[in-house]
């Protein structure tokens, strides 16, 4: 038994345990005891993944490693089995990195930004269960990646539902309600297709041990019932990652998340229904990965041109970057529908890259949101590299590394997806898969053309915002408009009053424009309240640097990745 596997799941689960006994104190004293233990419990469970990567032994990457096997209900023949392979390693550190990030990012701000979350306010935040919720939720997302028995799978694979529905739910924005609402049922409609699935798997081969099924390749399944599992499995992880059509449920989510909530989602959620299709769905059905693989294609490719379509036609930032995930993700799927060792390892690379640079883009559109107090480009207003010069390069970055720009980690995943369709596994239609490369190249330009689109509408140009009618009456009766925490403009302010027939002009001249033209554009210049935004900050830098710094580390040596994944991928598609 290896106890450090073990560690990974039980430090943030006792984490999240120790919160339900913590004793009362005044709430600046319960703030910082969250803080600290927020900090302290995800930092410690990074530090053990880094652990754990460093005593990986790199050269039998395909191998099981740090395997923990114990029975779990032995009627069931259930076992609590677990292992990291150079698949599963890459994800785990990628979940303990963004989880510790976001705490950073929630746990050194001010109580004016992202750090207000952790704050109690009378009906308030609930800080602690915003703690609780991330350290759960996290034990599922590193237990997905490490369970080897397919029913302890599932059981972590659904954990991460109910933690993330709260987090949407109560910390979201206006419309969370439905927005998790929405996230829930299709992500529970998709399990229960997929426990089927894997349900059908059993009844065939009497197990449920992952290992043994890989290396059996389907034996004692015919290829129908491959062909009817692989279906059943595979619309469960489609729900997840998410696949075009089954997709509409996230930008939704993404919009009305809170950041880290965004920033979970993104960056590991969705990689749990990719991480299926490679460690369930493709070794244990081949028979029926075949038959079903150009329709996964069909599907990827629609996923990458419609996503990408859909973000030209977006006004609200965060739901644009939601839409790009489609079709990023779109990439990943058809890198697994090639079946070939380099689709499969653009797939897996694509992963990690998407994680990395997604996690970075919601970072800093939450960012600009508490800035401005909203993420509409429209009302943002352009301009931004002269306000927030910062803040715009890094905006800059992130959107630049998610077009897939050479050096940069999200070149390789799209490359090698398409290279793998270039030359498909045997028993695929070679001139069907050059129409899907064709169309995924399409794909390619399009996500360049909203990407810079949206910068040269926020970053770029010059500097306008909207001031909408209640805040031109309070300018024209000789008061400001009043500012929240965020810098956005009070519409509820009420002006001061005035006597005589100043009152009496000031009220008929309010009440024209409110007649009249809902809102007016001033332009070059900004308001005092945007005047005073602050440009990044260091517990910003904190949290983001590391993502940075492994965007450009991948970018530029693919190889630190691909030597990690190319055993593995090659075991379980039978690859020489």
């Amino acid at each position: 038994m290896s106890w450090l596997l073990i560690a990974l799941l039980g430090v943030p689960l006792a984490g999240a345990a120790a919160l339900l006994a913590l004793p009362g104190a005044d709430v600046a004293a319960r703030r910082r005891l969250l803080r600290v233990h927020g900090l302290v419990v995800s930092g410690l469970t990074f530090a053990l993944s880094v652990l754990l990567a460093a005593t990986f032994d790199y050269g039998n990457a395909a191998r099981l490693q740090f395997v923990t096997d114990l029975a779990w209900i032995p009627g069931l023949d259930l076992r609590f089995h677990l292992g990291v392979d150079g698949i599963s390693l890459p994800l785990v550190v990628l979940t303990t990195l963004l989880t510790f990030l976001c705490f950073v990012y929630l746990c050194r701000g001010s109580a004016e930004g992202p750090g207000q979350l952790l704050a109690s306010r009378p009906g308030g935040n609930r800080p602690r269960a915003l703690v609780f919720t991330l350290l759960v939720l996290e034990v599922g997302m590193i237990g997905t990646f490490l369970a080897l028995d397919l029913l302890l799978f599932f059981v972590f694979f659904e954990v991460v539902l109910i933690p993330m529905y709260f987090v949407i739910a109560i910390w979201g924005g206006r419309a969370r309600r439905a927005a998790a609402i929405k996230f829930i049922l299709y992500t529970l409609l998709g399990s229960v297709v997929l426990l089927l699935g894997l349900l059908l798997i059993w009844s065939q081969t009497g197990t449920l041990d992952m290992t043994a099924l890989a290396q059996a390749r389907g034996t004692g399944m015919s290829p129908a019932v491959q062909t009817l599992a692989f279906l059943a499995v595979g619309i469960g992880f489609a729900v997840k990652a998410p696949m075009w059509p089954l997709h509409t449920w996230l930008p939704d989510a993404h919009t009305e998340a809170p950041t880290v909530g965004s920033v979970l989602l993104a960056g590991v959620l969705l990689k749990m229904g990719t991480y299926g299709f490679v460690r369930v769905a493709i070794p244990i059905l081949p028979d029926g990965a075949v038959a079903v693989a150009p329709w996964l294609g069909a599907f990827a490719v629609v996923g990458i041109v419609y996503g990408s379509l859909a973000c030209l036609a977006q006004r609200d930032l965060k739901r644009m970057i939601a839409y790009s995930s489609v079709g990023h993700m779109g990439f990943v799927l058809l890198g697994f529908a090639t079946l070939t060792p380099a689709g499969v390892n653009g797939a897996l690379f694509g992963n990690i890259a998407h994680g990395l640079i997604t996690a970075l883009l919601f970072f800093v559109a939450g960012a600009i949101k508490e800035r401005y107090g909203t993420s509409d480009m429209p009302a943002l207003g352009g301009g931004m590299m002269t306000r927030l010069p910062r803040l715009a390069s890094l905006l800059t970055f992130a959107c630049v590394a998610s077009l897939g720009l050479p050096g940069l980690a999200g070149f390789w995943g799209e490359m090698l997806a398409l290279l793998g369709a270039f030359e498909p596994a045997a028993g695929l239609s070679r001139p069907l898969y050059l129409v899907f490369m064709a169309l995924g190249g399409l794909g390619t330009v399009l996500t360049a053309a909203y990407f810079l689109l949206m910068l040269s509408r926020v970053t770029h140009g010059r500097s306008t915002e909207t001031v909408h009618v209640p805040a031109l009456a309070a300018v024209t009766a000789g008061g400001l408009p009043s500012t929240g925490p965020t810098g956005e403009e009070d519409h509820e302010a009420t002006p001061p009053a005035t006597s005589g027939t100043t009152s009496g002009t000031t009220s008929s001249t309010a009440s024209t424009a409110a007649s009249g033209t809902a809102s007016r554009v001033i332009s070059g210049t900004t308001s005092t309240a945007r005047s005073r935004m602050p440009d990044v900050t260091g517990y910003e830098l904190a949290a983001w640097v590391p993502l940075i710094a492994l965007i450009l580390l991948f970018g530029l040596w693919p190889k630190a990745l691909l030597l990690l994944t190319d055993p593995v991928v090659r075991t379980l598609v039978g690859a020489p």
